[in-house]
């Protein structure tokens, strides 16, 4: 009979689509139909790591390279030894492959402990009994107890709470703290034994498994019924019970389909530019060593078929070898097959060209980067708990390239601890005070609050509320003749709501958790105000009404409804029968679309109300507006069934949100103002500062919000985005809402609107041409809402105009913005307009922006996680960017760029020692270098100090990195990985080569002090070659950077102490081991004179020239940060006193020197172009004049080193525990500094 009501129903809706059947509680074996619940998140399994790993290695173009490389050192062709060839590539592609194997164990053993969590499961004796999760089927019902995970996606049948409610945590799955409510059926929440299940046989039918969290769209079939299921009555898996001793629950999904593995896609690939320079590179390198050996080859097969009388002992009369290629190497009759086959061999000779261990050393150096990124005390938030938490290692040195930061505002640049500050109510406005917005503005013309308003602004009364208003205090607006309007304003914060509460309701703990922090900000605004919230139950809420006496009503609201809120609709409503039986639709919501559903024939208080919500703003504050509607009894049942209908029907939950849109767009309007909320958020500590200190770094920062102009014009101010000095250019719909036929002129809607954007954006890009022409000085922002940044993204022309004036632009703010216009913008400034942008954001709206920038950041703050588990990188507060992205981008930015110049660099000294040797001997592919010392040159002899440098290395000290902001340009404009300083350092290497090689054959060819007069062999001279070239290139290191520890001088000297211990043990191997090498050195090198003389010759000739120039470009041509290393150098207790008697002198604060964007890198730019040169004299008297400084003395040290223009906001060391600002004292060092560079320079001359 149930069959027959169950096949009736799967037909007689011809809209259905697919449907997912379960059958709960039958003995029936359906795992042919359904996924097990074995999950596995491992990218490779036992059979297909070896190939799949394999392919992501040689998806490098490198990768590919070597292994034609071991390829042609198999044939006879080959001038070294295959196995030292061989095991190179293997080992460098078996650390890479070894790395990818270790992170895929851990995901496996983590997969394994989650696969064998154990569950309380049903059994066929009606008895409870624990089941690991891999083995849980679908239609199994399960026991859940509190503080568990739930092992699947089940329907929620009961609890142990008898109103069928429990309180989950779903930060695993949308990165929120907060608790969820869930509440099951009426019909099955007296489920409470497990005997009583011996009667529930139904069946589930649903929509497909689909990664959607938030829908759900299904019938439970029971005893003739048809109950319709909403995501109130789903438990998905990686939820934990929370509150509640136990649930019983269905299974509806398992393992790969379940929601939360659904979500668990990949998370966008993202690789640094830096990376993708490296791949030129290297495609640079190949192309120069075809051209090497094309050179080769040819020289060759002319030489020996011209001069092949001379070169007898290649025996180029000799065409009988082992083998027809052997035969036909230095065959003289045959010299153009003959110099084919030597380009093969000089195509492995020189292959030494390209670091086969480049992309393995960066791989570690990163990893190890990010530790210490992570290990950052001074990113440390000891309030929360959180650390630093770099989520990649890939984007390190990308973090100091970045010209734009898109910041989310809510839990950004703000706490997200909401404050309850001001209202309006029927037209009049409470609430006294002054918020942070409002006391920035006297700030910034200098003044102060009054002791009164400073003592008010420091205060808080109660976290949460902070409304000061004696008309609403201790229940005075009782008597107010608006006491109706007052008490039904309060009725909609204490009802509109999913707040849940913890706690006695007459204790003094009662907590209120809302899945957003203003929701618990508004319930506890109406507690403190008379009307408490105390209780929730399925189908009711609980209000407690205080009254003046000292008395108070209880009174118990039916929920009849939930409307709820997102980012689309804005808004949110339920619908309530009082304790009157009135039904009642209470909503809060966006002033826009509140308004726009007011009874247009009850005359009330909205344009006070508006002009109340334009102040709040103004101060900062985020406004909501209340209202309400009495609904007819006859015609909300009418709605309900609609309501109810299609909520049951199953279908694709698109489609149904549709429907359901239209019908809450049906029931919520004629609505009744009663006023608005103004909530303050405030600012994050050091977030003025940090901003301020970015912008003098020449990053733009761009403002994403949802908040109103006026209220996002003002935080900026607050938070040094805008200057009182800025044009700003305003872009907005909001004036232009209401038009005409006459206006429209047979246009449409968004032709016109269209054309409004369009006049606004030339108007602003007219006013900033002017200005450059007329070369004003003040910096431009732009300020947009929701609806024009909508109509930008429709049309390509008006996108490209406005992305072209933004970014001429210091600052941007959007408001009004979704999260899918946030992430449009993010992908417009990176890809139209090919800047490196980072976007920054807290919560789960913001990981579309996250994800589509060039280097995400997540704020894990108050709601939740999952904006940080979306992340590249991870921070708790909004302040701590600065010194990721100063202090670490700039250090990491600079460390990579020098490591892959570095690299490339001893290997063209290495690779044209071998190029010029193999000239000397006729280009016929003889190696003077044993074949172990060709493979183990880049692995062993010369990858530690690299790799130190890479991980260790400070330009300077990251306190004056901060104090330096500017220095930060260097990695925009990418000055330390140009094609002239790459090219310098590659000539420098061919330069070196060329100098070593001549100093090893001339030295050798004209004195020898062996016995019986004997010269050296090919190994003696190789061997002695290759020595000078390890000490060449690890003292380059050592001439090349400032910064030194212990564990540099470990590395550098170890590794050439390495080198002779590898030729002293090398030697001492059987006679069969390493042939060439065996007593060389004791027997033939060290006893000699010559070779420590040409050792030390050619290595000192060989580093001279790049020394030399060295000198030449840091004492007349220095780099900013050579400049700071200067000033690190003083003595630092001078500077202090210095700086501590001046300030003293002065009375002034001292602030460090500012930028403006078209400056030079520094503010204080030390270059020809400043004319440092020309007026050294000068410089010299003015610093041996008077010590005692005036204006003008100031302004002449501004026009010299760069004059503040854009950010003239003195620095406020919010966050800090020193003042760091650049004081006068070191202006005068700096120039004494530079004076006495000229001096030495000149006077040598």
């Amino acid at each position: 009979m149930f069959h027959v009501f169950h096949n009736f129903f799967r037909h007689q809706d011809k809209n259905l689509v697919d449907r997912w059947v379960v059958h709960i509680n039958e003995k029936r074996d359906d795992s042919g139909k359904h996924s097990n619940n074995n999950v596995s998140t491992t990218k490779y399994t036992w059979y297909s790591f070896f190939p799949k790993g394999l392919f992501e290695q040689f998806r490098r173009v490198a990768n590919i390279y070597f292994a034609f490389h071991v390829a042609i050192t198999l044939t006879p062709v080959s001038p070294v030894n295959r196995y030292s060839a061989i095991l190179p590539f293997v080992f460098v592609i078996g650390v890479a492959m070894t790395k990818e194997a270790i992170e895929d164990v851990r995901r496996g053993k983590a997969d394994k402990d989650v696969n064998n969590r154990l569950v309380q499961v049903l059994e066929k004796n009606e008895e409870f009994e624990p089941r690991r999760w891999k083995d849980v089927k679908v239609g199994n019902i399960v026991k859940v107890n509190r503080d568990e995970f739930f092992p699947a996606d089940l329907l929620f049948i009961s609890s142990s709470d008898s109103d069928g409610i429990c309180y989950v945590e779903t930060m695993n799955l949308d990165g929120e703290t907060n608790l969820k409510l869930r509440k099951c059926l009426d019909e099955t929440r007296n489920f409470t034994s497990s005997s009583m299940f011996q009667e529930f046989n139904a069946i589930v039918e649903c929509e497909l498994p689909n990664p959607s969290i938030y829908t759900f769209v299904g019938n439970l079939l029971w005893q003739n019924m048809v109950l319709n299921l909403s995501p109130m009555q789903v438990l998905l898996r990686g939820s934990k019970l929370k509150n509640t001793s136990f649930v019983y629950g269905a299974v509806l999904f398992t393992g790969h389909e379940t929601k939360i593995m659904m979500n668990s896609t990949d998370p966008p690939s993202k690789r640094s530019r830096m990376e993708n320079r490296l791949d030129k590179l290297v495609i640079f390198q190949l192309f120069l060593l075809i051209i090497l050996s094309l050179v080769s080859s040819c020289a060759f097969s002319i030489l020996l078929s011209k001069d092949y009388k001379n070169q007898t002992y290649l025996r180029p009369d000799d065409a009988h070898g082992k083998n027809s290629i052997e035969s036909a190497q230095f065959n003289k009759d045959n010299s153009f097959v003959a110099g084919v086959l030597q380009f093969f061999t000089s195509f492995v000779l020189y292959g030494y060209f390209v670091p086969i261990s480049l992309y393995v050393s960066m791989e570690i150096v990163k990893v190890m980067q990010a530790f210490f990124i992570n290990m950052d005390v001074r990113m440390y938030y000891e309030e929360t708990d959180k650390p630093s938490s770099a989520r990649t290692s890939n984007l390190n040195e990308e973090l100091g390239e970045v010209s734009t930061i898109l910041s989310d505002k809510t839990g950004t640049l703000t706490r997200n601890e909401m404050e309850f500050f001001k209202c309006s109510i029927a037209g009049v406005s409470y609430g006294t005070g002054v918020t942070e917005v409002q006391k920035a503005v006297p700030e910034r013309a200098g003044k102060k609050l009054s002791s009164k308003e400073e003592e008010i602004f420091c205060s808080t009364l109660q976290k949460g509320f902070n409304l000061r208003d004696h008309r609403l205090e201790n229940l005075r607006w009782q008597e107010d003749q608006r006491r109706y309007m007052i008490q039904r304003f309060l009725e909609i914060l204490a009802l509109c709501h999913t707040v849940v509460v913890e706690g006695e309701p007459n204790g003094g703990d009662i907590k209120y958790v809302g899945e957003s922090p203003d929701e618990a900000a508004f319930v506890l605004a109406a507690k403190q105000l008379g009307v408490f919230f105390y209780r929730r139950s399925v189908t009711s809420l609980f209000i407690r009404f205080y009254q003046l006496n000292g008395g108070h009503d209880d009174g118990i609201y039916e929920l009849l409804n939930t409307i709820d809120f997102s980012s689309t609709r804005k808004r949110m409503s339920v619908i309530v029968r009082d304790p009157s039986g009135q039904i009642l639709l209470l909503c809060k919501g966006a002033d826009n679309v509140i308004f726009e559903r007011l009874c247009p024939e009850v005359e009330d208080w909205r344009d006070t109300t508006l002009k109340h919500m334009k102040e709040y703003g103004e101060a900062g504050l985020r406004t909501l507006a209340l209202a309400y509607s009495i609904l007819d009894e006859e015609s909300y049942l009418e709605w309900q069934n609609r309501w109810i209908n299609a909520k049951q029907s199953i279908m694709n939950s698109d489609k149904q949100n549709q429907i359901l849109e239209v019908l809450a767009e049906e029931i919520e309007k004629n609505l009744i103002l009663v006023g608005a909320t103004a909530i303050e958020d405030k600012l994050q500590a050091g977030v003025p500062q940090t901003i301020h200190n970015l912008a003098n770094a020449g990053i733009k920062i761009w403002v994403l919000t949802g908040d109103k102009m006026e209220t996002a014009i003002n935080i900026g101010y607050a938070c040094n985005i805008l200057q009182h000095n800025m044009s700003k250019h305003i872009i907005r719909l909001e004036d232009n809402s209401t038009l005409n036929a006459e206006t429209l002129g047979g246009k449409s809607l968004n032709e016109v609107f269209a054309s409004f954007v369009s006049e606004q954006i030339k108007a602003g890009q007219g006013a900033l041409d002017a200005a450059i022409v007329h070369k004003e000085e003040n910096s431009h922002a732009i300020i947009i809402d929701g609806m024009s940044l909508g109509l930008v993204f429709l049309d390509n022309d008006l996108k490209q105009m406005f992305l072209t004036l933004a970014l001429q632009c210091d600052s941007v703010i959007c408001c009004r913005v979704s999260p899918k216009q946030k992430a449009l913008v993010t992908e417009l400034v990176r890809h139209d307009g090919h800047k490196i942008c980072l976007a920054i954001g807290d919560g789960a709206n913001d990981v579309g922006m996250i994800q589509k920038a060039n280097i995400g950041v997540g704020i894990s703050g108050v709601e939740g996680q999952q904006a940080s588990m979306a992340a590249d990188f991870s921070i708790a507060q909004f302040r701590f960017l600065e010194q990721l992205l100063l202090v670490h981008g700039g250090w990491c930015y600079n460390r990579i760029s020098f490591m892959v110049k570095y690299f490339f660099y001893k290997n063209f000294v290495f690779g044209f020692s071998i190029f010029f040797c193999n000239a000397l001997t006729m280009f016929s592919g003889q190696s003077a270098f044993q074949d172990w010392f060709l493979s183990l040159y880049n692995v062993l002899f010369t990858a530690l100090p690299v790799g130190v440098v890479a991980v260790l290395d400070q330009d300077v000290k990251s306190i004056n990195r901060l104090r330096f902001p500017a220095l930060y340009m260097q990695g925009q404009r990418n000055q330390c990985f140009t094609a002239w300083k790459v090219t310098l350092w590659l000539v420098n290497g061919i330069i070196q080569a060329l100098l070593c090689v001549s100093v090893v054959f001339l030295g050798y060819s004209k004195y020898t002090d062996r016995e019986n007069g004997q010269m050296v062999d090919i190994y003696t001279v190789g061997t002695t070659m290759f020595t000078s070239i390890v000490l060449i290139v690890n003292l380059q290191m050592a001439i090349t950077i400032q910064y030194w520890t212990w564990i540099h001088h470990v590395a550098i000297w170890g590794e050439c102490f390495i080198w002779f211990m590898f030729l002293l043990l090398s030697g001492e191997l059987p006679h069969g081991k390493m042939i060439e090498l065996h007593k060389l050195f004791i027997s033939v090198l060290a006893p000699t004179c010559s070779f420590y003389i040409i050792v030390i010759m050619g290595t000192v000739i060989a580093l001279l020239p790049s020394f030399a120039a060295m000198s030449v470009f840091r004492n007349f041509f220095p780099e900013d940060y050579q400049i700071i290393q200067e000033i690190e150098r003083n003595d630092q207790r001078h500077v202090s006193a210095c700086t501590k008697k001046t300030s003293s002198e002065l009375g002034l604060e001292l602030t460090q020197p500012g930028i403006n964007g078209s400056a030079a890198s520094l503010g204080f730019k030390y270059a020809h172009s400043s004319g440092i040169f020309d007026s050294r004299h000068a410089i010299e008297s003015e610093v041996e004049s008077s010590r005692e400084f005036d204006s003008k003395d100031l302004t002449d040290t501004r026009q010299l080193y760069g004059s503040h223009k854009s950010r003239s906001t003195p620095i406020e060391n919010i966050h800090r525990r020193h003042d760091d600002s650049l004081s006068i004292a070191s202006f005068r060092m700096i120039k004494t500094r530079s004076s006495s560079l000229c001096r030495r320079i000149f006077f040598s001359r």
